[in-house]
C-alpha cells in the first residue's frame, strides 16, 4: 500500500521533501522544466477529467487550522481570520513543475472575485526568492505567503504538491484537491459553488 501511495504522489505531482521523495517527485534543484510536468498530452488537467480524481471531501467541516503565515516583508496573515467569505487555500513550491503550470489559473481565479486565493510557499531557504518568482510570472494577484517549515502540509498530511483546500465563507473545511487543476475551467466553477 505504501508503494502504491507513493506511485499516486508520482502521478499527481511533486512529493514534499519530508514524504515519499526518495522514491522519485519533484528534484528541488532541478530545473522546473526537467521535472516531468503534465502535459495535456499525458493526463488532463480539469477534476472532472479524470476518474476517480477529484476533490477529496473526508475532511469537510473541519476548521480552518490556527496557523499563520509572513510575507518576504514580514506582514503576517492568520488563516483563521479569512472566515467570512469562501477561500481557496493552494500549497505550491517554485520547484513543482505542476504547481508552476496551474498558477497562471489561480492568478485568474483570483481575479475573478469568486473565491479569495491564499498561495502558500512550501520553499525554504530565502523567502525573496517566491515573490520574484511571482513578480518573474507576472502573476500580481497571488500573494508570496511562505510556509518554510511545511506546518500547513503536516497539518493537512500531504506529501504531494500542489494541493488545493476550499473552505466555506464559515471557515469549514468543503474539500481537498491534489493534483495539478485548471482553476478557471468550468468544471472548477462547480466544485467552487460547493462552498455555497
Amino acid at each position: 500500500m505504501l508503494i502504491s501511495r507513493s506511485l499516486t504522489s508520482l502521478v499527481l505531482g511533486c512529493s514534499l521533501p519530508f514524504g515519499v521523495l526518495a522514491l522519485g517527485g519533484c528534484d528541488r534543484q532541478a530545473d522546473p522544466s526537467a521535472q516531468g510536468a503534465t502535459t495535456a498530452a499525458t493526463a488532463p488537467a480539469t477534476a472532472a477529467a479524470q476518474p476517480g480524481k477529484g476533490p477529496d471531501h473526508t475532511n469537510a467541516g473541519t476548521p480552518l487550522p490556527n496557523l499563520s503565515f509572513t510575507d518576504p516583508t514580514g506582514r503576517e496573515l492568520a488563516l483563521e481570520s479569512l472566515a467570512g467569505r469562501p477561500v481557496l487555500i493552494n500549497l505550491w513550491a517554485t520547484w513543482c513543475a505542476p504547481c508552476v503550470k496551474e498558477l497562471p489559473t489561480l492568478e485568474a481565479l483570483a481575479g475573478s472575485g469568486a473565491v479569495r486565493v491564499v498561495t502558500v510557499s512550501q520553499d525554504s531557504g530565502d523567502p525573496a526568492k517566491v515573490a520574484a518568482f511571482l513578480k518573474d510570472k507576472g502573476l500580481k494577484r497571488l500573494q508570496p505567503w511562505l510556509d518554510p517549515n511545511n506546518d500547513l502540509a503536516f497539518h493537512y498530511n500531504g506529501g504531494t504538491l500542489p494541493m488545493t483546500v476550499l473552505y466555506d465563507s464559515e471557515g469549514k473545511e468543503v474539500w481537498r484537491f491534489t493534483g495539478e487543476n485548471d482553476w478557471s475551467s468550468p468544471e472548477t466553477r462547480a466544485l467552487l459553488a460547493e462552498a455555497g
